[in-house]
């Protein structure tokens, strides 16, 4: 009941935070709107210099209010995200060990910022891509994108990118709990690199080398320091830990650990029955 009791309480915490960030993110809709329409609108004014008529618009006689009402939702789940996390945090944290702990703050801690130089990154090579596709638009035709389509396929490609920059802190998780070596990391140098460079030339199909360049240069950079902190981080385990090289022995030879384990005295007593 006291778990259930804590629980009620951080959630109702949360949601009151989620409430008034919404309220501000209803007062500042107009700033948030001009923000996430600035890509396209730059894209825009490069196209109606070629001739072509683009422009954001609305289709139905609700959709201005759902969407002030949606963008005021995630802006509100977006500024009280400090204050849900913190609250989720310490509801999990009585069933961590210390260790435990150590870790997930280090790992959120480097999260946060890597998730946010994703989506700035993305934020900034967005008008290049909505160039690309919409320079597909036939001269002399109009291209009228629905609002809540175009803020969908921003978001979506914005959390895609920022994802992407969690890939490092992924694969040194999966080292730290030991599931992968920096050895094997390594080994795979070529599928990162060409699996990077395919992720970067998804997220820019004109093709463009700067803007390939300015998404896989980071990636790269990050994963491989990633690689880097697993070799670090094996020498210190083995170090702390020793032990023998098991794919060097025969499957005949005996292992050193039957070796090392104790053998209990036969009891003089114990004559076999079944007592």
């Amino acid at each position: 009941m006291e778990h259930l009791s804590e629980f009620r309480s951080r959630l109702l915490k949360s949601v009151l935070a989620i409430v008034v960030m919404t309220i501000v993110g209803w007062i500042f809709y107009d700033q948030i709107f001009t923000f996430l329409a600035k890509p396209l609108e730059d894209v825009v004014a490069q196209q109606k210099a070629s001739g072509l008529d683009i422009r954001l618009v609305f289709t139905g006689i609700s959709d201005p209010f759902n969407l002030k009402l949606k963008i005021s939702f995630f802006a509100g789940l977006l500024f009280a995200s400090p204050v849900w996390l913190w609250q989720l945090w310490r509801f999990v944290t009585p069933g961590l060990h210390k260790h435990e702990r150590r870790y997930a703050i280090a790992f959120v801690a480097a999260a946060v910022p890597l998730f946010t130089a994703g989506v700035a990154l993305g934020y900034l090579v967005l008008p290049g891509v909505l160039n690309f596709m919409l320079g597909f638009t036939p001269v002399g035709a109009s291209n009228f994108p629905r609002v809540d389509e175009y803020l969908t396929f921003e978001l979506k490609f914005l959390a895609l990118l920022g994802a992407g920059f969690l890939t490092p802190l992924l694969l040194l998780l999966l080292n730290v709990i030991g599931l992968l070596s920096g050895k094997r990391m390594l080994r795979w140098w070529r599928w990162i690199i060409i699996t990077t460079l395919i992720i970067a030339g998804l997220c820019t199909p004109n093709g463009d080398p700067v803007t390939m360049s300015l998404i896989a240069a980071p990636l790269l950079a990050l994963i491989f320091g990633a690689v880097g902190l697993a070799l670090l981080n094996d020498k210190r385990r083995a170090r702390l830990n020793p032990e023998p090289d098991y794919s060097k022995m025969s499957d005949d030879e005996a292992s050193p650990i039957a070796d090392a384990m104790p053998v209990e005295p036969a009891d003089p007593l114990d004559d076999g029955a079944t007592r």
